[in-house]
């Protein structure tokens, strides 16, 4: 038997239905459905596809995970089925957060998703952070001053872009761009606009389609002192950009 063959079973006998009735509201005949369950026959994707709306997982976890050895308790149900998140806590109850590092950065694009991946992460516990999902992306750059360069953002999963609101910021993992740490500016029917705290860098609007997550900021965590007085890059920005005004008004006054 497969894996999918293995887990259509279980849900089932979880669920407590008969063969003939799942068939049935699956709309195919016992027969077909139980060459699925007993792994004689592979279901298409349309199958695939009712199957998983029938019990709310993703079609890649039916096929690559074990169900029979995840907690369904401590599980977050996405829209359209997409994929479902394990909360976990420590030994004193509270949520613990997982930690995407700087050189697992580029990876987690590919490992999002993966419950092998997730649970290799090392996990740190905050009990001040709250509840919820949580998980700590690495910073890179000046765009979200004082978030200095190897500093960490947590945040708190959100299930629906309902729950997002303008001027707040959050950490997008987008399909071409990795991971993303910007403001929310403003929300559009199929695009959202997002925003630097650092001027220096122009706002942009990127696809709903090119979102695969969005994690509300819940803290951070600096790994080095702030310097307000250092010549970051974001400190030379600015003082160029202010040369470059003068320059322009010296211009205007002898014209």
């Amino acid at each position: 038997m497969s894996l999918f063959s293995d887990n259509i079973r279980y849900l089932r006998l979880q669920k407590k239905v008969s063969q003939e009735k799942l068939a049935e509201d699956l709309l195919i005949t016992r027969a077909r459905y139980v060459k699925y369950e007993s792994g004689a026959s592979e279901a298409p994707y349309e199958i695939l596809k009712r199957i998983a709306h029938y019990y709310h997982y993703s079609i890649d976890v039916l096929l690559s995970v074990d169900i029979r050895k995840v907690d369904t308790g401590g599980l977050i149900r996405l829209e359209d089925n997409r994929i479902l998140l394990p909360i976990t806590v420590d030994r004193a109850g509270e949520n613990t957060i997982e930690i995407i590092p700087h050189k697992a950065k580029a990876g987690y694009l590919n490992g999002y998703s993966d419950p092998e991946f997730i649970e290799g992460l090392q996990q740190i516990s905050l009990p001040f952070i709250g509840k919820g999902k949580l998980r700590a992306f690495p910073i890179d750059g000046d765009s979200m001053p004082p978030h200095n360069e190897g500093s960490f953002v947590v945040g708190r999963y959100i299930e629906n872009l309902g729950e997002i609101r303008n001027g707040r910021t959050y950490v997008f993992l987008m399909k071409d761009d990795g991971i993303v740490y910007k403001r929310l500016s403003s929300h559009e029917k199929s695009s959202l606009v997002l925003s630097s705290d650092n001027t220096f860098y122009e706002p942009y609007a990127v696809r709903l389609s090119d979102i695969l997550e969005i994690w509300e900021y819940a803290g951070s965590i600096a790994t080095r002192e702030f310097e307000p007085d250092s010549m970051e890059p974001q400190s030379i920005r600015e003082m160029l950009m202010g040369i470059k005004e003068e320059i322009k008004a010296l211009k205007g006054l002898k014209n």
